[in-house]
């Protein structure tokens, strides 16, 4: 027994009982789930940041879309994983934003998932019809301010980033603005080409091939500073009358709670690593975000933070919860 003994007490001090997978991770195949179908944001920047991983981690890093339910189902997936690495996924503004909105939820935002790191953003654009009587934002809260709810504003959906963007336009510029909402991107744009609707608060990668051709016309950017892309459109901000309006897209990476630390500082170094590729930034650039990076606890504090932002928009635009 002494010996027995004497054997656990020098592996503990040189630590070989720790999980194999907090030692020698990865050792086998890590799967990114990706909460929404091929082809769109989350996917793409997903199978970018896959392919840095693969060359830096030596293993094979898959990409499985499972989309549905607004990203709940992917996220939940996640949340159900063996905490051991070999499982992530995308968390991307909108899923914060549905998650505000939703009563029953099959695992909770705030505590399911153990965040690894942001690492892209993106500004959204106000855009108007080209016949809109307004040419940048102060214009248009005269212009909303003197017919009150009947400014339609379009979002490619109920409980959308795009929706709440709008929402926090209205309560931060105090005008009544009415929401309708569309199934997708291109049908809310055409709502505005064909006169249905006024305006539409949506990402810049999403309208800037309207806007430099003239169908749209751009008012603002929604971040709290111009957005490289378009550079010549000012931040809401600029217009002093939108003090605190600061609406971007994001995503971030996140693996199941209960995770090992030392595989998430691991994950989290190789991302941020890839990130500062070139190829990397050009890459997400061409998606039409920015590349971020940081600590995981930068993100963690940041998606509680985005949370709780969220869902007081949602209070005050009196959302019940679903």
């Amino acid at each position: 027994m002494k010996k027995l003994s004497l054997v656990l007490a020098l592996l503990l001090a040189a630590g070989l009982t720790q999980p194999a997978a907090a030692q020698d991770y990865p050792q086998q195949t890590i799967k990114f789930i990706i909460s929404f179908g091929p082809g769109g944001g989350a996917d793409i920047i997903g199978r970018i940041l896959a392919e840095s991983m693969q060359r830096k981690l030596g293993k094979a890093v898959i990409v499985e879309n499972k989309p549905g339910a607004g990203g709940i189902l992917g996220n939940d997936a996640v949340a159900k994983a063996a905490p051991d690495g070999y499982t992530l996924g995308i968390m991307t503004a909108g899923q914060i934003v549905a998650a505000v909105t939703k009563k029953n939820m099959p695992y909770d935002t705030n505590t399911a998932f153990a965040p690894i790191t942001q690492v892209a953003t993106a500004s959204l654009m106000i855009v108007v019809r080209p016949d809109f009587p307004a040419n940048n934002v102060k214009e248009l809260i005269a212009v909303a301010k003197k017919d009150p709810g009947k400014i339609v504003f379009a979002s490619p959906g109920f409980a959308a980033t795009q929706h709440f963007a709008g929402e926090s336009f209205k309560q931060i510029a105090g005008v009544e603005l009415l929401h309708v909402p569309y199934k997708t991107t291109p049908e809310a744009i055409n709502a505005l080409l064909g006169k249905h609707a006024d305006v539409l608060f949506d990402t810049v990668s999403a309208v800037i091939g309207q806007v430099q051709g003239g169908q749209l016309k751009a008012l603002a950017v929604t971040g709290k500073e111009r957005f490289p892309a378009v550079p010549d459109v000012p931040a809401a901000v600029e217009s002093g009358v939108m003090n605190g309006y600061d609406v971007t897209t994001w995503y971030g990476v996140f693996a199941p709670a209960g995770t090992p630390p030392s595989i998430i500082a691991k994950l989290n170094q190789v991302i941020n690593e890839g990130l500062q590729e070139e190829d990397v930034k050009k890459r997400m650039a061409a998606v039409g975000v920015l590349v971020k990076g940081g600590t995981a606890d930068e993100f963690g504090k940041f998606l509680a933070d985005e949370y709780k932002r969220w869902d007081k928009v949602r209070e005050g635009a009196k959302i019940s919860q679903q």
